[in-house]
């Protein structure tokens, strides 16, 4: 890393500067505690005497209040400067992050960091950091202010101080015990109530909305557990340590106490020893929890470093610009799970502007040949090219620039209809996002809609049908019109109006010569495909047209006559 983005700045650092100044300040209200107590008790208070306290104590308040103000003002934008740039550089840190990672359940990981995460450690910035400082300043003015009045006095609140340090120890070993697993049974939580409001329409059409609940209030369970156990953990401690500086105040009246009988001590000097003990149980107690506090929010720094750390895709010095666009898989070995093969030692080519279409058994490893293919997984083993160019030494962006893909799940942003076109090609026209609509069979139900092309499709296209958000997906991969197209059983899960409207979308995007690859859920959309490829037990099976693997009466076949027999 080329900078870190957690770094405090000049602000943050002005913000502390402040805050410990002000602290000063503060303590100093303990001495004219002091004098003002001497001069009742020695009668020499009067009304000179009052005036010239209180516009002590005035400048020292407007003193703090300014300071403050300054210091609470820095620490704010000082705060916010950091978590600015936390977030700026974290959104730049994702884009180089290897597209496989955000298929393995880690999305919520990132918006987590991105998120709560970020705003938990701008806390501790403009909060916890601030109050730390300020209530460290007063405890140790006030044991240097009564070590003045009265050394015994004084050792025995320095004792307190010190025992903090063992009671912070047991807390913090607490906090790294539990607290990592707390926020992950809180993701867990998270997680597993959002599953179930989005999905609580399916469950009930089912009859296992009350099922789904047990477990939804199992992981509520889980969450209530570790916090109880998270408490219990942290709660003795502190009150322990809080009985132990509790008992400051009858040690000190005991032990001052005798000397103020003996005439060694005045009474002034003994009110003060025996009232400021109760002030500092109060600051020590105040600091263990916000030190708890800041020890269980750093969790979330370290979450925003292990982002920051995660190895970043590889980019090659060279540009990436095939001439040709024929994809050559060599060796290939994959596994989504360690010691599971999906595929072994694959090798296959696909023919430049050519249709080449994959079919298999549920599970071959069809739609991982996409993805392998679009960078979307890394190889385990093995060569892909493109055009000769191993994708390997590219960026995912790059390689990514020479596909169009149509999937059979479709992502669509709250947008407008147009806006979700134009990210296909942000500099294209309206007439140019209009004509690809026309070719992808959208522009019909586009214009039923009250704003037309300027009709929002709500969160993920939920206001669209799913043939409807997949032409819609076919307009996108018109206007990119990228030289290689990737379809992965585009017409799944479709009526049969829809399957035909997105079979004609998809002849139209056929027209021109491009490299493609299909995978179909019906032998009957391939079958005129230039090759078919057969993949299943972690490679390929057998490869021809329609009409040479029917003659090799091998696994084609089988699966052509079962087809035609429903």
């Amino acid at each position: 890393m080329n900078q870190n983005p957690m770094k405090w700045n000049k602000q943050l650092y002005l913000s502390v500067i402040c805050v410990i100044l002000e602290g000063l300040l503060s303590g100093s209200n303990f001495m004219m505690m002091y004098y003002i107590f001497q001069a009742l008790w020695e009668k020499q208070m009067n009304m000179g005497k009052i005036l010239e306290m209180t516009g002590i104590l005035a400048v020292i308040f407007l003193l703090r209040l300014c300071i403050y103000t300054f210091g609470y003002v820095r620490g704010q934008i000082g705060g916010a400067g950091v978590s600015k740039a936390i977030r700026l550089f974290l959104g730049d840190k994702l884009k180089r992050i290897p597209l496989f990672r955000f298929q393995k359940a880690q999305t919520g990981d990132y918006v987590n960091a991105a998120t709560e995460n970020v705003n938990n450690y701008e806390q501790i910035l403009t909060h916890k950091t601030g109050d730390i400082f300020k209530n460290l300043t007063l405890i140790i003015m006030l044991v240097v202010f009564v070590t003045t009045v009265y050394l015994p006095s004084g050792l025995i609140l320095l004792v307190a101080v010190l025992l903090f340090l063992p009671a912070m120890a047991i807390s913090f070993r607490a906090v790294k015990k539990y607290g990592p697993r707390k926020n992950e049974i809180c993701a867990e939580n998270v997680s597993s109530t959002v599953e179930y409001i989005s999905g609580i329409q399916t469950f009930r059409a089912y009859g296992i909305g009350g099922v789904k609940n047990k477990s939804v209030t199992a992981a509520m369970k889980a969450y209530s557990d570790i916090s109880f156990i998270y408490e219990v953990k942290i709660i003795p401690d502190g009150a322990i340590y809080s009985i132990l500086i509790w008992l400051t105040l009858p040690l000190e009246m005991l032990v001052a106490g005798s000397r103020w009988m003996a005439g060694e001590l005045s009474t002034v000097s003994y009110i003060m020893v025996c009232l400021l003990p109760l002030f500092l149980t109060k600051l020590l107690g105040t600091v263990f929890v916000d030190m708890t506090a800041y020890k269980n929010l750093m969790i979330s720094r370290k979450k925003i470093e292990k982002v920051l750390e995660e190895k970043e895709e590889a980019l090659g010095s060279q540009s990436f610009s095939p001439k040709e666009h024929d994809i050559t898989l060599e060796h290939i070995d994959f596994s989504y799970v360690a010691k599971e093969p999906v595929l072994k030692d694959m090798s296959l080519i696909i023919e430049n502007e050519r249709l080449t279409a994959i079919v298999g058994d549920s599970g071959s490893g069809k739609s991982t040949v996409l993805n392998l293919i679009s960078k979307y997984y890394e190889p385990t083993g093995g060569t892909i090219k493109i055009g000769g160019l191993s994708v390997a030494e590219a960026g995912a962006e790059q390689v990514l620039s020479e596909i169009s893909m149509v999937d059979q799940e479709v992502f669509l942003f709250d947008d407008t209809i147009r806006n979700n076109i134009r990210y296909a090609r942000p500099e294209a026209s309206d007439a140019e996002i209009e004509a690809a609509c026309r070719e992808a069979n959208c522009e019909e139900f586009i214009l039923r809609m009250p704003k037309g092309y300027e009709t929002m499709v709500g969160e993920n296209g939920n206001q669209l049908s799913g043939g409807e958000r997949q032409r819609l997906s076919i307009a996108r991969a018109i206007l990119k019109d990228s030289p290689i197209l990737l379809l992965d059983e585009a017409t799944a899960n479709l009526d049969v109006e829809n399957e035909l409207l997105v079979k004609q979308a998809i002849g139209n995007l056929l027209k021109k010569r491009k490299t493609v690859v299909m995978i179909a859920h019906t032998l009957s959309v391939v079958q005129n495909a230039d090759k078919i490829v057969v993949i299943g037990d972690g490679g390929v099976l057998e490869q021809g047209t329609h009409e040479e693997l029917l003659k090799k009466n091998g696994k084609y076949a089988a699966m052509w006559r079962a087809e035609k027999s429903l």
